[in-house]
């Protein structure tokens, strides 16, 4: 399976800020391969990454925000169901 996404292309002296991240040794090792197989910059690469989770963050608060409003169960009470339907 491949996965596809757009990625926005912002030159380094338009917008970008400079920042210092710590990589384990090996992770940045993997990172400076993946970079020269996909011919794209360590920075790209950790942008994308930050970028992908961040969007992930909003999917899930938007996702908790919907269900707000449904009614809870007890743990017991689950149990008493999932045996009343005979599922356990």
């Amino acid at each position: 399976m491949m996965l596809y996404w757009l990625v926005e292309v912002i030159p380094v002296s338009e917008t970008a800020k400079r920042s210092t991240i710590y990589f384990k040794p090996s992770l940045h090792r993997a990172l400076r391969i993946k970079a020269a197989d996909t011919q794209r910059s360590v920075s790209d690469l950790v942008n994308d990454a930050v970028q992908m989770a961040l969007r992930e963050d909003a999917e899930d608060l938007s996702a908790f925000e919907e269900r707000a409003k449904e009614p809870t169960v007890t743990y017991e009470a689950l149990l008493k169901d999932l045996k009343a339907h005979g599922k356990i």
